[in-house]
């Protein structure tokens, strides 16, 4: 009954990670599904729709390191409800703004960038939550639920939103997104708790089961506590930026399905709305997936043969296999086969998301959201340019030549987790 009990505090919280993961996801993507519709109404055209995408991701990356020194002072229970609460508010100001408003791309690139902004908080907050809630042989899979989220809101977002559009147009679409959001944040700060000794129904035995897993056996009073943020140890780390410059890859490889698999199927290969709402779920199902089984792979791999085999050397294998599906699935004639082989694609990368995470985790401990929130800067830069610059190689070079660029970068990726020792924890 006790283990039934200390199974069931933990890991429905993380759960409930993996809920704000996928309604951040959903309200993100949301307007890649409605990007036609949007520019129709607008009169945007493809490389504007590719600034408006561009700005989330501006705001997202330029707003990581303040995410990650907000979680760090505030805990992550207050930061992802705020974040939450922002997110939805943003959402449903772009589901207001009027058809015949002048200037109607730079205030789509504000709300944009503001959605990003807010948004920004998730991954860092979720970390800095994941470093003092669970033990270092469960992170693997603890990020991998959470990340699968992305996969579930992402996949389950073009068929939903696209129902929505076709019986309700567009804005409903987005007001649908707000109105999840709201619900789940609010969820959120009402079970959630900043550390295990804060939570009324977490047993003193699952709070020793905790502490005898974290590294180098760190107090979780100690890591809420916040002493301090040890800058200089963290930027004393020469592997942060092979992380960072994976991690760049690795979003830049993402936002080609988040921001355009979609008008791809749609645009390239001749699919219908409907047809294309259903190829395009095919990616984020198997990122959902293999983001399960690459956290599981994770922490059984850690155990067998230690970190660098656990987290390294995955996540690297990880994004070799990424780039094989993008040239294949490119080069290939039928479009069905074309849509399951580049679905391959990023299941393959999402085999290796948790890495990031939990190497961030496992090298920073207390000070992991800052750490992580770097990292997770590299990856929004990445996809700020895949954005704007897939669509432009696309028109001058072919879209072979972009998932090419895309597949060259996970090869670059995957050389930088070689760079990486997550056995030597943050020196202070």
């Amino acid at each position: 009954m006790v283990g039934e009990r200390q199974a069931k505090v933990r890991f429905m919280l993380a759960f409930w990670l993996f809920v704000l993961s996928a309604v951040a996801f959903l309200d993100r993507t949301n307007i890649s599904i409605a990007g036609l519709q949007i520019s129709q109404e607008y009169g945007l055209g493809n490389q504007r729709l590719g600034w408006i995408f561009s700005s989330f991701l501006i705001g997202y990356a330029g707003c990581q390191v303040p995410a990650g020194i907000l979680a760090a002072r505030f805990g992550p229970r207050k930061v992802l409800t705020f974040g939450v609460l922002w997110w939805g508010c943003a959402t449903a100001l772009t589901a207001l703004l009027p058809s015949s408003i002048p200037h109607a791309l730079a205030l789509l690139i504000g709300i944009r960038f503001a959605l990003g902004a807010g948004e920004a908080v998730i991954y860092p907050a979720a970390n800095q939550f994941v470093a003092r809630w669970f033990p270092q042989q469960e992170r693997g899979f603890v990020n991998g639920l959470i990340f699968a989220g992305v996969g579930a809101g992402s996949g389950l977002t073009p068929p939903l939103l696209s129902w929505i559009i076709t019986a309700h147009g567009w804005r409903a679409a987005f007001w649908f997104s707000a109105v999840v959001g709201f619900v789940a944040g609010g969820v959120w700060w009402l079970i959630a708790r900043d550390t295990p000794e804060e939570h009324p129904r977490v047993s003193e035995e699952e709070i020793e089961t905790i502490r005898a897993g974290l590294p180098q056996t760190l107090e979780i009073k100690g890591m809420a506590a916040g002493r301090g943020i040890s800058w200089r140890a963290i930027f004393a780390r020469k592997d942060l930026a092979a992380l960072m410059a994976s991690y760049f890859s690795f979003g830049y490889v993402a936002w080609v399905f988040f921001s355009w698999f979609f008008l791809y199927m749609a645009q390239v290969r001749g699919f219908n709305l409907k047809s294309s709402a259903r190829y395009a779920m095919l990616p984020f199902l198997c990122m959902t997936v293999f983001c399960l089984v690459g956290g599981y792979l994770s922490d059984r791999l850690t155990v067998l043969y230690g970190l660098r085999v656990g987290r390294c050397y995955l996540a690297a294998v990880a994004l070799l296999l990424t780039a094989g599906f993008l040239v294949l699935g490119s080069q290939v004639h039928s479009p069905q086969l074309a849509g399951v082989i580049l679905a391959g694609g990023a299941g393959a990368l999402y085999l290796g998301q948790s890495s990031f995470w939990s190497v961030s985790a496992d090298i920073a401990g207390k000070d992991s959201g800052v750490f992580s929130s770097l990292v997770n800067m590299g990856g929004q830069v990445g996809g700020a340019l895949t954005a704007s610059l897939t669509p432009f190689i696309a028109a001058h070079f072919g879209w072979t030549t972009s998932f090419g660029v895309a597949a060259a970068l996970a090869v670059m990726g995957a050389g930088c987790w070689l760079l990486v020792h997550p056995e030597r924890a943050l020196s202070r």
